[in-house]
């Protein structure tokens, strides 16, 4: 058991903060507060290989494995949460074409995906399916050599700005065995786009509801075989959530650095903050627990390489301790700020804006105690406790 990383982790994270110093975190104040979604600088990401971290080298990716990713989505994070966390949803995508798309698909989009080119948003959640999204109601019924999609999402990220759309949408009866995927070109005939959510935070990136109104799809931008999309669906959440609890990681990791730096620079009742032991303690904990978040991460995604029968109650798992943790962390470290903290001219409040979504997206915090539990109260369960 070695927790060192290797020194091909270390080159890419190293190139990844490199990154995130130089083209995110100085912008990523200004793309919060205008609403900017930078796809130039999102293209630079590609060019690094950072939208396609674990997509296989014959579609174009790195090739890398999901401990890999997140030492990569964890730097970035520091740079800018938002824009980070849509790169996460990209390689998501990007990956799930590559393991499941056809010939055609992978030959007419892959590469462009890839090196970011073109982008991706991914499209299960629905007005009436949320946690329940094998309850999803958007179909597609075959005709010929297409199929014609009816339906509508919601919290779609990159929505209005991206290329392309993984639709799941309803070919079968009820059920998550009825649910099919699809590569749906983002400007079809047919597709409509509601207005851009006013977010909390996630400004970086572009939210919005999608309309399907007899939009036509080849046969062949199907992903896998009809009933198949959940199952899918449920795979890209395993590693989604995984690179969502990186960027937690990145965010609060980012946060602590700035508190110890604020509490050694501040000084009241003629003593730097840094000497309170109240203050020394709130530091310790919140170093603590993220420290444990950052390593349960690592062993969702170790486990998810291995493909351990058990994958998806550690990703849950790594999800709901690193998402918990990334936002309280940033939480403590504006307390900490004091007044300060609560203003827009340190980073600290848009920290605690954009890691507040990670506890409700790819699953909410409950779902995951769902997973959890359920898993530890069947048969067999000792192996996930020990």
């Amino acid at each position: 058991m070695d927790f060192a990383p290797t020194e091909d982790q270390t080159a890419f994270q190293d190139a990844a903060r490199h990154f995130a110093r130089h083209e995110l975190a100085p912008n990523a104040a200004r793309w919060d507060a205008e609403c900017i979604f930078p796809k130039d600088i999102i293209a630079l990401a590609g060019e690094l290989g950072f939208c396609a971290i674990y997509t296989p080298k014959a579609m174009g990716g790195l090739g890398l494995s999901r401990l890999d990713a997140t030492f990569i989505f964890e730097e970035l994070a520091a740079g800018c949460t938002s824009t980070a966390a849509y790169i996460t949803i990209h390689n998501m995508v990007t990956w799930m074409i590559a393991n499941w798309g056809s010939d055609t698909l992978k030959a007419e989009w892959g590469e462009g995906l890839s090196h970011a080119h073109t982008l991706a948003s991914y499209c299960l959640t629905e007005p009436g399916a949320g946690s329940d999204a094998a309850a999803l109601q958007t179909s597609a019924r075959r005709s010929g050599q297409h199929y014609q999609i009816n339906g509508t999402k919601v919290f779609s990220s990159g929505a209005g700005a991206t290329e392309l759309l993984l639709v799941m949408a309803r070919t079968g009866g009820e059920g998550a065995k009825g649910i099919s995927a699809f590569a749906v070109p983002a400007d079809s005939t047919g597709i409509s786009y509601g207005r851009k959510e006013v977010k909390m935070g996630w400004n970086s990136q572009p939210t919005r509801s999608i309309t399907f109104a007899d939009v036509r799809v080849p046969a062949d931008y199907r992903l896998g075989v009809e009933g198949e999309g959940f199952k899918i669906a449920m795979q890209g959440l395993d590693g989604g959530r995984i690179n969502i609890a990186s960027c937690s990681v990145g965010t609060a990791q980012v946060a602590l650095e700035a508190a110890r730096g604020y509490l050694h620079q501040r000084h009241q009742f003629g003593r730097a903050l840094a000497e309170f032991q109240a203050l020394q303690f709130r530091l310790a904990d919140m170093a603590t627990e993220l420290v444990a978040a950052r390593q349960l991460v690592r062993l969702a995604a170790w486990k998810l390489d291995r493909r351990d029968p058990n994958v998806t109650t550690y990703c849950a798992m790594a999800k709901r301790f690193a998402t918990d943790v990334g936002f309280r962390v940033c939480d403590d470290a504006l307390q900490l700020h004091g007044g300060y903290g609560y203003i827009r001219e340190y980073p600290l409040e848009r920290h605690v804006r954009d890691t507040r979504v990670h506890q409700i997206l790819e699953g909410t915090n409950e779902i995951m105690r769902v997973i959890i539990g359920r898993r530890i109260l069947m048969d067999g369960a000792t192996e996930v406790i020990r």
